[in-house]
């Protein structure tokens, strides 16, 4: 049974597993997400690159992207395979590319579509198979469009989801523009639990607090929290203990890094650019004295030709809090 009150939404470019690994240092507890995987990078692409994760990030769900049910009840299989706890299916994702592989948020305007795929992999798999969506697209603003969405959808055997308080645009804005544009509704995800109270309901979209997730937490199941995780990730340092009633002792921001080096230098030994790693934990001393000076000294040296590990050391010492 996976606790979802926390969890770190899929973002592209940025949760992969560099920076879950990371992350997990911080905090045991909270879900990790995948970034989106197609099903056709994983059909037809290198598999192993898109499905590795280290034991260590567990509770871990893989994210995928996609319309066909047959494709996604293989790829739900690989998930499972691999040793993924949970798959999820994105029905969120506004951009161009993903719409024009029929997946994503327009998958929304077909939720008898969705409700087939979710059918077929819950038939491939045993862990359990969600769903993370918008509350509308474009200019429909209709409660009975959504509440339609997660009727047809739950039928189909989905229990969970995952809902992005505001709509998704098809046309007109850019990725980050739907992240920020179309206004937060977080009463029509408080409405959605209300009306389907069996069903685990978790809410997405501006939550930058865990005083905010706890908020949240009085009217619904779970919280899912983006980018301020991943840009200011030390406020997940006190989810374990408020969230999850685990009191273990907290490592300072130096031992968190101290904790990461083996894996760096293992990673480094394998091949791994140092910056593949480096760039996920620019925000860790974010409000610290010498923090610019952290992230100026990584930034500037991690990219360049022959760069060790040893420039994070050197960067730690430059560094107070």
């Amino acid at each position: 049974m996976i606790n979802r009150k926390l969890s770190i939404a899929p973002m592209l470019d940025w949760t992969d597993r560099y920076f879950r690994y990371f992350a997990r240092l911080i905090t045991r507890h909270t879900l990790l997400y995948t970034e989106m995987v197609t099903t056709g990078a994983l059909l037809h692409g290198d598999r192993e690159r898109f499905l590795q994760f280290d034991s260590s990030e567990h509770p871990i769900a893989l994210q995928l992207g996609g319309s066909d049910p047959a494709a996604l009840a293989e790829c739900s299989l690989m998930a499972q395979d691999h040793g993924y706890d949970e798959v999820n299916l994105n029905v969120g994702c506004p951009s161009d590319r993903v719409q024009s592989g029929r997946f994503g948020a327009c998958l929304m305007l077909d939720p008898d579509l969705v409700a087939e795929c979710v059918s077929a992999m819950r038939k491939a798999v045993s862990i359990p198979v969600t769903v993370k969506h918008r509350i509308g697209i474009d200019q429909d603003d209709s409660y009975e469009t959504l509440q339609r969405f997660v009727a047809i959808v739950s039928e189909a055997g989905c229990e969970t989801f995952i809902m992005h308080a505001r709509n998704a645009w098809l046309q007109g804005l850019s990725p980050k523009e739907n992240r920020e544009i179309p206004p937060l509704r977080y009463e029509v995800v408080h409405r959605l639990k209300q009306d389907f109270p069996d069903l685990e309901i978790i809410i997405n979209g501006g939550i930058k607090s865990l005083d905010e997730a706890e908020q949240q937490l009085q009217l619904l199941d779970g919280v899912m929290i983006g980018r301020e995780a991943y840009q200011n990730p030390w406020i997940l340092a006190e989810a374990d203990r408020r969230l999850f009633g685990d009191d273990h002792p907290i490592p300072t921001k130096h031992q968190i890094i101290e904790q990461l080096m083996p894996f760096v230098l293992q990673e480094y030994a394998q091949g791994t650019p140092i910056s593949r790693i480096t760039r996920h934990i620019l925000g860790l001393f974010q409000g610290c004295p010498g923090a610019k000076a952290w992230r100026r000294h990584i930034s500037e040296n991690a990219h360049r030709k022959g760069a060790t590990p040893e420039l994070i050391t050197e960067a730690l010492a430059l560094v107070h809090g």
